[in-house]
């Protein structure tokens, strides 16, 4: 039997805030947080801005001497992951510990702490290397401590699948629940990967943008002057839950997600087929139940590449036909820049809040139209419109695609039985 899937809470880390009201009040005000870098070591690197996480204090979540056994993305992690609980008002103690799970991604984990270490190896000998090295650096870790500190017990899954690590976290945790294996999952993507390294190597190939001199002008999804994606950090996680779960312990209904589609395109290391695209969101919609006129808007992936915006406008027009030019379409990244494996649990949470108060938001920095991509992009400011059914679409490199459907839900509040 299939059991229905809702979210009871979600939590968030981001260059736009470090909780989901801010975030949101952001988005809805089309603000971007995107910076120039400050730091040292990206002089002779093309491209010197990016999303950064500001006032963030890990000592809201973490005591002080502990500090130092944490990489920064599995602290963001841990902060996404203990907002979902409060909100939920969900603990271990009250529940089944074996039926409370964790799917937490990371695209890249603990690349600064792996750095780190290795020019202390080279400089300083292997006895200077830290021995927290390891766990601080393997991307299942996040899960892992998340796991330790609620002691949740049951299921945990740490996808790696770039750029759709979150939508697959999230999307694999539902079924896992649908079909009855658990009651609750903790769910999405964390990533603290801004090195000078990881920017050499997305610049040389010449993937990010060298908007420099206008940092919030840089991530313009779907833009005929889109040159590049921009990076960023962060992390979004959900508290998925069984609907009856949710129901007997009176817990606040937030939204329901009723599909995904995930496939792989068997195409190319980094260019997309949007062949790949087009059955991830089939694939969604089928699983939904949903014929594709009933979508009312999409949470794009639209990183702001030449190539990416163009596929998956193509995609999207293949899926949906005529009622691709009556949907609403539009990239969150164009203010939150690219959180690679985070990006699908912070996007998930946006378009969960865009069915909560019919509010859509926009792609900022659409100014000048592309005919390759000719949708409703919710130009520069946030709308008013009804949304029942939305998209959020996760495409990676290697060719990882993965799509989930989302369902306002009504009548939130249930009384404890």
């Amino acid at each position: 039997m299939r059991r229905r899937v809702v979210i009871t809470g979600y939590g968030a880390v981001s260059p736009l805030g470090n909780d989901v009201d801010t975030l949101w009040n952001n988005i809805k005000q089309g603000k971007s947080g995107i910076k120039k870098i400050q730091a040292s070591g990206y002089e002779e690197i093309n491209t010197k801005i990016g999303g950064f996480v500001d006032d963030f204090n890990p000592e809201n979540y973490f005591e002080k001497k502990d500090l130092g056994k944490y990489d920064l993305f599995i602290q963001y992690a841990y902060a996404a992951a203990k907002q979902a609980l409060n909100q939920a008002k969900l603990d271990s103690a009250s529940s089944d510990a074996t039926r409370l799970g964790i799917y937490i991604g990371s695209g890249i984990g603990g690349i600064s702490t792996v750095l780190e270490n290795h020019e202390l190896l080279l400089k300083k000998g292997p006895r200077k290397v830290s021995p927290f090295m390891v766990p601080m650096m393997i991307s299942n870790m996040a899960a892992g401590i998340v796991a330790i500190k609620t002691g949740f017990k049951g299921p945990s899954f740490s996808p790696v699948s770039a750029c759709a690590t979150g939508n697959q976290a999230i999307g694999e945790a539902f079924l896992n629940i649908m079909h009855g294996y658990s009651d609750a999952i903790l769910a999405g993507g964390t990533e603290a990967s801004i090195h000078p390294l990881a920017y050499a190597g997305f610049a040389r190939m010449k993937a990010m943008s060298t908007n420099n001199d206008f940092p919030e002008k840089a991530s313009r999804p779907f833009d005929d002057q889109r040159d590049g994606f921009v990076m960023s950090e962060g992390a979004g996680i959900l508290l998925l839950e069984e609907y009856e779960h949710a129901r007997k312990r009176g817990a606040t209904i937030l939204g329901e997600i009723i599909g995904y589609g995930s496939t792989t395109d068997a195409y190319h290391i980094t260019s997309p087929d949007y062949n790949g695209a087009v059955q991830a969101m089939k694939s969604a919609l089928q699983m939904a139940e949903l014929e594709p006129m009933k979508i009312d808007y999409i949470n794009a992936h639209g990183t702001s590449t030449p190539e990416g915006d163009k596929s998956e406008t193509n995609a999207i027009k293949a899926v949906f036909g005529p009622h691709a030019y009556q949907l609403k379409v539009s990239s969150t990244k164009s203010m939150t820049g690219h959180l690679f494996g985070a990006a699908g649990g912070l996007e998930a949470i946006i378009t969960l809040k865009s069915l909560q108060e019919n509010i859509i938001p926009p792609t900022i920095n659409y100014e000048y139209p592309d005919s390759a991509c000719d949708l409703d992009y919710v130009p520069n400011r946030s709308i008013a419109s009804k949304v029942d059914y939305a998209l959020s679409n996760g495409f990676g490199f290697g060719g990882h695609n993965a799509v989930l459907v989302f369902k306002k839900f009504k009548g939130a509040t249930f009384l404890n039985d």
